[in-house]
């Protein structure tokens, strides 16, 4: 497998950019990311790509490609498929399977193309890691809504999916706009943030080299930073990276599931672990079924290529695109947790009452909500609350550890607040979501 060159401290970002897609291009024209043969078509397309222009705000002149089936279903879903440095929608489309997926399953694919020099979509700058703030997420948001305005698409169930480049992009639009995207697919990716430059470099290098690592709660403070004072249901989150990956290296992986564990407010240790086929490790975070909170596969040996013919499938079953019915958001554990809160000015007291309402005894829990952005807790009751802030873990009392089935326990804190005065909208109990009420 090639290899990235390695740079000198002098150079430019310019020359090191210019390595990187030399080494990334040379990657991409040997393996799985050009057209495959008919024979591994498992259908061929039966429409037609079409390039759309004037589809709304488009601060960095990208251009829209897109696929509607011959059988589209009615309020279709919808894929955003992001490319790779030096592709473009079309090549994403010839080399991917989700325009034959889309045939099968009726929803509708978006293939964004980036129309500077190096290919490579904008994760870097501070325009694109803020709502809103310019650059290419916010032309990749305008093909979204003039799809789900021109075909009714149904806005419950947008998803993203990239490779390398477009899997940085995938982890922006789901800090970005965790309203818009259900869920989302990162082939060889990097955290949200890591790639952020001041200097006008698209390039980072301590990024790419896996030296960039932080808290979770750092990370997950770069996404919710990203869109100060939401407080609704995040993105689900797959992640996948191999382990010999030259490009960007092995450790971003677990960067990202630091990440996004945090943003989800649940456990880093992983609610199930398997092997869905040999060389690969699946690891699921606060749920153990298909549509976890985040999931991420790891696979040895494997390079920066690591997108092949027949994982598009996959990441259709964890978006719940390849069975009946919208794909849900995390099933539900054996827990209900009610919270109502009691607000003055600047302040507030919580109280949240955790129910076991499973058939088998719980002996020790850790509850995870994530607080509203501008509250933080002063004081709390029945629990040890940390952090302070942001995605929250409360760990049970010495003397309230044990739940019987259909036992409860209540607890509380006190927190201060700059406005948003509102309880947290979900809870997850032993990594496990929780029914609210």
């Amino acid at each position: 497998m090639t290899t990235t060159p390695r740079t000198p401290a002098r150079r430019s970002p310019r020359a090191l950019l210019v390595a990187f897609l030399a080494a990334l291009a040379s990657i991409l024209a040997a393996v799985t990311l050009t057209a495959p043969p008919a024979s591994a078509r498992t259908q061929a397309p039966t429409a037609t790509l079409t390039e759309v222009t004037n589809f709304g705000t488009n601060p960095s002149n990208l251009q829209m490609y897109l696929y509607v089936p011959a059988s589209v279903t009615t309020r279709p879903a919808v894929v955003v498929a992001v490319h790779y440095c030096t592709g473009s929608g079309p090549a994403m489309y010839n080399g991917t399977e989700y325009a034959s997926l889309a045939d099968r399953y009726g929803f509708i694919v978006v293939y964004p193309s980036v129309t500077r020099a190096s290919k490579c979509f904008d994760v870097a700058s501070p325009q694109a890691l803020r709502r809103g703030g310019g650059s290419d997420p916010v032309g990749i948001r305008s093909m979204v809504d003039w799809v789900t305005r021109t075909y009714n698409a149904d806005t419950s169930r947008i998803f993203a999916v990239g490779i390398s480049s477009g899997a940085m992009m995938t982890n922006v639009l789901l800090g970005n706009y965790p309203d818009v995207f259900a869920a989302g697919a990162a082939f060889a990716g990097v955290p949200f943030g890591c790639f952020a430059t001041t200097n006008g470099s698209e390039w980072n290098s301590a990024c790419a080299n896996g030296t960039v690592t932080r808290t979770p709660q750092a990370w997950g403070d770069l996404v919710r930073g990203s869109y100060p004072g939401y407080t609704g249901s995040r993105p689900r989150m797959q992640l996948w990276h191999g382990t010999e990956d030259a490009v960007l290296r092995y450790p971003n992986f677990g960067e990202e599931i630091k990440q996004w564990t945090n943003v989800h407010g649940v456990s880093q240790t992983p609610a199930a672990t398997d092997t869905p086929q040999s060389g690969w490790t699946r690891t699921r975070y606060g749920g153990t079924g298909d549509r976890a909170p985040v999931e991420a596969i790891s696979l040895q040996g494997a390079g920066h290529d690591v997108y092949a013919w027949g994982m598009g499938e996959r990441a259709l079953t964890f978006f719940g695109l390849n069975s009946s019915g919208p794909a849900p958001g995390p099933q539900p554990g054996a827990c209900k947790v009610t919270a109502t809160t009691s607000p003055w000015s600047t302040g507030l007291t919580a109280s949240v009452t955790i129910t076991n309402t499973g058939t088998t005894a719980i002996n020790g829990w850790k509850l995870g909500f994530t607080l509203p952005a501008g509250q933080t807790i002063t004081g709390g009751w029945g629990a040890t609350y940390t952090p302070a802030s942001g995605a929250v873990t409360a760990t049970n009392a010495a003397y309230n550890g044990s739940l019987a089935p259909n036992a409860s326990v209540s607890i509380g804190y006190q927190a201060n607040h700059t406005g948003n005065s509102a309880a947290p909208g979900g809870f997850t109990l032993n990594g496990a979501a929780c029914t609210t009420g």
